[in-house]
């Protein structure tokens, strides 16, 4: 009998599906924030705060430290003059509130992104050395992190910048990455005891890898994910840190632009001129909550169990 098994031949220009290219975690976290309106909106005014400390002459012309004592308290702000020189009104000095509510986002942004990077690093190293090898290089490491970590950050920064005789940026900068790193430490050291007891890592030590790059190719991109999150939302609290200082007379001082600077002048007149505490208090407050929104919409997109 003839074989009766039909032979199909695919139709010409036909073309069959790809299969999907598996995603990694960070391009699986992108793929799920792109979706959530709280990062959205985080991000959007984060970029806009970034634009400011950047490139402030683009939304201002007015020289922040030039003052008129023509113009004060009571030159009452003038809501539809946009972007001018007084919308937000004079502060004592007779200085624009409005050009140094934007000036004043590059010292917040600088500290900021500094401390996070230090604290990061350095707490980052830290907790690596010591989830990874354990034993007495872990116990010495968490004495230390626990010596470190009974210091009030506050209080411990109101110490160190006394010591200093011209407190300016990198010197706020100084005294909170040298003491506050051991957030990361510990938050490092608990990720990689985990991730180091994964099969993928066995395997490197089996075939031979050195424990340099087991730990910076293996476990560090598994591990990192926890001190992204702790990293985003604890920027946002060294914001809030330097105003502190700065409020206090203990961190950034004239000539340098802070907003909480501008908040301790404007105490002594808050009930005659509520505008000039109003609006740089507002400002640090909506930089300390992007940061804090944002952080929290990263946690819930690289932890699966939040989906």
């Amino acid at each position: 009998m003839p074989d009766l098994i039909e032979k199909t031949v695919p139709a010409t220009g036909s073309t069959e599906p790809k299969p999907e290219k598996p995603r990694s975690l960070g391009s699986d976290a992108w793929h799920d924030l792109r979706k959530r309106p709280i990062f959205i909106i985080s991000a959007a005014l984060i970029v806009l705060l970034i634009a400011f400390a950047i490139a402030p002459s683009l939304f201002t012309s007015v020289d922040p430290r030039a003052g008129d004592l023509r113009l004060h308290y009571l030159s009452k702000p003038n809501y539809l003059h946009f972007f001018q020189a007084d919308w937000f009104g004079y502060d004592g000095q007779g200085r624009s509130i409005y050009a140094r509510m934007i000036y004043g986002a590059r010292a917040s942004v600088v500290v900021g992104i500094c401390v996070t990077a230090g604290v990061t690093v350095l707490g980052g190293l830290a907790g690596m050395i010591a989830g990874y090898y354990g034993g007495w290089v872990d116990a010495v490491i968490s004495r230390v992190t626990d010596m470190f970590f009974g210091i009030p950050l506050l209080l411990g920064a109101l110490v160190v910048l006394n010591a200093f005789t011209t407190r300016t940026v990198w010197s706020v900068v100084f005294a909170l990455v040298a003491l506050g790193w051991t957030q990361m430490t510990r938050v490092m050291r608990g990720s990689v005891i985990t991730v180091k007891q994964s099969d993928y890592v066995t395997a490197a030590k089996a075939l031979g890898a050195g424990t340099v790059r087991i730990m910076f190719k293996h476990i560090l991109p598994n591990a990192i994910a926890p001190v992204i999150v702790v990293a985003t939302i604890a920027l946002g609290g060294y914001i809030a840190t330097e105003a502190t200082l700065s409020f206090l007379g203990i961190g950034l001082q004239d000539p340098t632009i802070s907003w909480g600077i501008d908040i301790n002048s404007a105490q002594k007149v808050l009930r005659t001129a509520p505008f000039a505490l109003f609006f740089p208090a507002g400002m640090l407050s909506i930089t300390v909550l992007a940061f804090i929104m944002l952080g929290d919409a990263v946690r819930d997109a690289l932890d699966p169990k939040l989906r």
